[in-house]
């Protein structure tokens, strides 16, 4: 799980190649990953020059990239500081890409999980009430990719992306189909940590089935509640996962 698996899922490109956005990637990875707190200074033009080997110029533009994104403002006199995350463009491909390389804490993941706790069982509500026969065959295609997946544990996240996304589009509700990236990032950490491998899948599938059921019975009440009870496993597998392990490591 990886940056690259998150814009492939989502169906987003990165930001356009340069050094300025290069520069600017690297440091938003450390400053969603902490190595720069929040309120801190980074280092100034020169040393992130010689740092990462570029021009002051280039330097210049990677940070009003981040600026840009919510992440760092420029203080005359005083430097470039990192701006508290209730400032940060959250929602953005790129901060939500760069959080898939980062160190994650409770709170975050937590957080995570209340936006979809709060947007999914919803999503699947409306698609079930809402949705046409061609967004519903999609819901069901994902599914049954998802079932037949035996060996490569990428294929069935990108199954299960696709069925979640799938059902954000089928609720006909265009502030519900932008969250598709919050959902994708949760989903790719949530998947990360708590389905080692392929074996574990089989504990997951009828959660995802019986959302899908409910859904092709167009039964909005129900596809609501298998919604509610999929997110609640998962959020008893995360409980697991921080109780043992509060601070989680890296994964490449």
């Amino acid at each position: 799980m990886n940056e690259e698996m998150f814009y492939s899922l989502k169906g987003s490109n990165r930001m356009p190649a340069s050094m300025a956005t290069r520069v600017a990637s690297a440091l938003g990875r450390q400053i969603v990953g902490q190595s720069y707190p929040c309120g801190g200074l980074i280092e100034d033009e020169a040393a992130l020059s010689v740092k990462y080997d570029v021009s002051r110029s280039v330097v210049r533009d990677a940070v009003k990239i981040l600026v840009g994104k919510g992440l760092l403002e420029v203080r005359r006199g005083v430097g470039t500081r990192v701006l508290d995350r209730r400032k940060w463009g959250l929602l953005d491909d790129d901060v939500l890409a760069w959080h898939q390389e980062a160190d994650l804490s409770e709170d975050y993941l937590g957080q995570l999980l209340d936006v979809r706790m709060m947007i999914e069982p919803k999503a699947a509500r409306w698609a079930a009430e809402r949705g046409s026969d061609v967004e519903h065959a999609k819901i069901e295609a994902a599914q049954l990719q998802m079932e037949a997946e035996q060996t490569d544990l990428h294929a069935f996240v990108a199954a299960d992306a696709a069925f979640h996304s799938a059902i954000l589009f089928a609720s006909n509700n265009e502030f519900l189909r932008s969250m598709e990236g919050v959902m994708i990032s949760a989903l790719m950490i949530s998947i990360r940590l708590t389905t080692a491998n392929l074996q574990d899948k089989q504990q997951v599938i009828p959660f995802h089935r019986g959302v899908t059921d409910a859904i092709l019975q167009r039964n909005g009440a129900l596809a609501e509640t298998k919604m509610e009870n999929h997110l609640e496993d998962t959020k008893a597998r995360l409980g697991h996962v921080l109780g043992l392990n509060p601070i989680l490591p890296k994964t490449h």
